[in-house]
């Protein structure tokens, strides 16, 4: 049985990484996020006898395609003025895919703020802001 971790592989860093996942497919749109992917071949999606990621040399520049599911999260400060506020946000995403991450097929997911958030306490955000979450990668999943 595989842990449900979130290891630095399971990250996505470089602002490049970014770019590729929003050129990539919207798998969803809810009251907060949108959900964006940018799919990879399968071809070694659940192997751990090989290496995690491969190098591909396009336009002179490495680009990294992962074989895992990758998370990138941009939560904007005009959506969400309270730094405690996008705190919390970033926080229940990152454990929504942390517990399914191993269930999502291989692809670099971008979940992006996209709403302002209104008066709600902040229990209150957490589970719906979960819901919605859970929601886009039982969706993701069936892509």
């Amino acid at each position: 049985m595989s842990r449900a971790t979130f290891p630095a592989a399971a990250r996505m860093h470089r602002p490049t990484e970014f770019a590729a996942a929003l050129a990539g497919k919207r798998i969803a749109r809810g009251a907060f996020f949108i959900v964006t992917a940018k799919f990879h071949s399968v071809l070694a999606s659940n192997s751990y006898d090989l290496p995690k990621t491969t190098s591909v040399d396009l336009n002179k520049s490495t680009l990294v395609v992962p074989k895992i599911a990758r998370l990138g999260l941009i939560m904007a400060k005009r959506f969400a003025v309270h730094a405690s506020t996008r705190n919390a946000l970033k926080r229940v995403v990152r454990e929504s895919f942390r517990a399914q991450r191993h269930d999502l097929p291989v692809a670099d997911f971008v979940v992006r703020l996209n709403m302002k958030i209104h008066d709600m306490t902040l229990s209150e955000l957490k589970y719906a802001a979960r819901q919605e979450v859970d929601a886009h990668f039982l969706k993701a999943r069936r892509k």
